[in-house]
Formats: structure tokens, C-alpha cells, sequence
């Protein structure tokens, strides 16, 4: 992995076919090293902003330790307006440098959510689901004078409302034990073996995410090989669980600290590839074979008779890919929903063709098809 700054070469170039700022840490203000990437380049974009979170002053646990809370200057704005610009700003950058189809998810708390959320609609992003991240482990509220922040809130954005993003549905209903995969999501903080740690043992870094949540981000809207963008790249937790993953990364940092860390980590992983990378897909995701298509590729000749698979109806195939039965013609689906007297049906289930001595349903011919496509 390479880290790359003005006027210092990469130290382990990628082949000519891949661009120079793949698999790279860019060092810089983000705005500034977004305009260095391609427009439409990233398939998807994962941000953890500046929370700009406004502490006022040392917080102490019951036994006055010092709690290591996020009181560093790059998440100090000096007004409301100020963190509002450099919303935008990033925001207008990122938009640019995403794929007409991206998936933009943004991280916060309550202190910067909403205000991140109004200028994503007011920049013309299409909201697609926000998210509700739980931990199971939150700090505790010291001060006794709220309730304790158990929760941060991800916005899963889209550049508008045409936008076709990647939805791994079925691969996360099988992640979830076959049901469907839920807006609240329970984990816990980044804590243990995973918590970076520098030579005194203190946190490299106070709002590093855990491994287990962008695991689910990028099953849920990348796909092996696509590039992801992470331009607030801290610690590298997007670039390490993208390389596992087999999806290619970006990230944008200013801080060398983290660079330096997020480099020893991320070169630490095997790039993932393989057969296990492959993912739950659904008929929805599969292409659309239209009947005619068996007539075109001669699986099935007009004059070709379909059975129901009791043998109870009987059709006749059509040239123009209709059917026959009786005084009913039409569709695949519109004759077999007319012969059982029903309002719809599945023609490619319900229909059957003899093969051989065997008679089988007609989407066994799809599924060929779709198995040459593939091929």
C-alpha cells in the first residue's frame, strides 16, 4: 500500500492497467485531494466526519481518571456556520467523485447528523435509509445530566432519486439468518485486540469504528473489485475490512500519526479474492430472459405444446412467443392465470416441456440461458 504526498513518489507502484491512486492513503485537506480523483470514479463512499462535537472542558470518570474523550483540534469549528461549510464543501467534493449509482454513507451523533442530513437534501442527494448503530457497549454518562449516548445514526445517501445503488438484499438476509437485515444495528465499540494503541498504550485514535460495522456497510452496497472512498480515513478500519472484502480503497488523511498506523494495518491483510467472496444474489438480481428469448435461441420451436405439471392443461407455443390453450391466448403467465381461472401466475414455473422422457418446468431453459450469460 502506498501513501500519497506532493512530490514524493508511491512506494510500491500498481501495475499500468490500475490508476496510481488506488489502494492509496492521500495526505491532505480532503477537498483538496478529492480534486485529484477522477469524476465518477468510486462506487462507494463511506464518511465519518468531524463530529464537531463542542465539549466544554475536562470529563472525569467517579474516581477523577480522565476519560479519553474526542477533544482533538480537527474536530473544532468555530461556529455552527463554519462546520456548515465544510459540509458542503466535502460533500460537493465527494458527489463529484462518486458513480452516477454510488452509495454515500455518513456517520454521526446527534451533535452533527441533522445539520449533515439537511445539506445532503439541499445538495440534491436522495436519501435512501438511515441507520440506527446501537452499541452494546456504550461510555457511560459521567456527568449524570443526560441520557447515556448509546447510539450513533449512519445516513445511507444516493446522488438522486433516479440512482440504482448496489443492495446486496439477499446477501444480508442470509448474513441475518434469513431475515431481512434491519435499519438497527447492535454492535459494540472498537475495543480489545482491534483498539489501535500507540507505545504508552493511549488510543491512537478516539473515535476509531469497528471492523464488525463497516463489514456490514460494504457487504450491503459493494461488490468485489468496486472502489471505495473513505475521505476522513483516521485509522484505515474502511481500507482494512475493504481489503479483506476484495474491494479496492481510497482513503484521505491529513494526520501522519494515523497514516502511519492506518499503513501497518492495512499492509498487514491479505487482499481477499476467491469463491469466497462471492455473495447471496436473488432472482432479482439475475438478468431478465424474456420467453421469446428460448424461441430465438431454438430451446423451444412454434408448434411446441406445454403442459401444466398435472397434466391437466395443455398450450401451444406461438412464433410470436404467445400461447394457445383452448379459446385463450396470450403471455406465458396471462394463459396459465386464465386456464386455472386465477388473476396471475408464474408461467415459467407452471408450464412444463417434455425432455427426453422427463418433463421439466420452462425456467429450467432460463436458468441456461442465464447460465450462458455468465459463462
Amino acid at each position: 500500500m502506498r501513501v500519497l504526498r506532493t512530490g514524493v513518489s508511491s512506494v510500491a507502484p500498481h501495475p499500468h492497467s490500475e490508476p496510481a491512486w488506488l489502494d492509496t492513503i492521500m495526505k491532505g485537506d480532503c477537498v483538496a485531494a478529492l480534486n485529484k480523483l477522477p469524476s465518477k470514479s468510486v462506487d462507494m463512499v463511506f464518511a465519518d466526519p468531524p463530529y464537531n462535537l463542542q465539549l466544554g472542558g475536562d470529563l472525569h470518570r467517579p474516581d477523577q481518571s480522565k476519560v479519553d474523550a474526542c477533544d482533538d483540534h480537527w474536530d473544532q469549528f468555530e461556529s455552527f456556520e463554519a462546520y456548515d461549510a465544510f459540509t458542503r464543501a466535502w460533500l460537493l467534493s465527494v458527489r463529484r467523485v462518486m458513480k452516477d449509482d454510488a452509495s454515500l454513507y455518513v456517520i454521526g451523533s446527534y451533535h452533527n447528523i441533522f445539520r449533515v442530513g439537511a445539506i445532503l437534501q439541499d445538495l440534491g442527494f436522495w436519501i435512501m435509509n438511515d441507520i440506527v448503530w446501537l452499541k452494546s457497549n456504550p461510555m457511560p454518562n459521567f456527568r449524570g445530566k443526560r441520557f447515556t449516548n448509546a447510539h450513533e445514526t449512519i445516513i445511507w445517501a444516493v446522488k438522486s432519486k433516479d440512482a440504482k445503488p448496489t443492495f446486496n438484499y439477499d446477501a444480508l438476509k442470509t448474513f441475518n439468518d434469513d431475515l431481512q437485515m434491519r435499519s438497527d444495528w447492535h454492535l459494540p465499540l472498537c475495543t480489545g485486540s482491534e483498539r489501535l494503541k500507540d507505545d504508552n498504550g493511549d488510543k491512537v485514535h478516539p473515535t476509531q469504528k469497528p471492523e464488525s460495522l463497516l463489514y456490514r456497510v460494504l457487504t450491503a452496497s459493494s461488490n468485489p473489485g468496486d472502489v471505495v472512498l473513505d475521505p476522513f480515513f483516521g485509522t484505515g478500519t474502511t481500507g482494512a475490512v475493504a481489503k479483506k472484502l476484495g474491494r479496492h480503497f481510497v482513503g484521505v488523511e491529513r494526520e501522519q500519526t494515523y497514516i502511519d498506523a492506518a499503513t501497518a494495518r492495512i499492509e498487514a491483510i491479505e487482499f481477499g479474492q476467491g469463491a469466497g467472496l462471492e455473495m447471496q444474489k436473488g432472482k432479482r438480481a439475475e438478468p431478465r430472459i424474456p420467453f421469446g428469448n428460448l424461441l430465438e435461441s431454438g430451446m423451444i420451436e412454434p408448434g411446441t405444446e406445454l403442459t401444466s405439471a398435472n397434466g391437466k392443461h395443455l398450450a401451444i407455443v406461438r412464433a410470436d412467443g404467445s400461447l394457445k390453450s383452448g379459446s385463450f391466448t396470450g403471455s406465458i403467465h396471462k394463459v396459465g392465470a386464465m386456464v386455472q381461472g386465477q388473476t396471475s401466475c408464474n408461467g415459467w414455473t407452471y408450464w412444463h416441456i417434455k425432455r427426453g422422457r422427463k418433463t421439466s418446468p420452462i425456467d429450467d431453459l432460463r436458468q441456461e440461458i442465464r447460465s450462458r450469460l455468465r459463462a
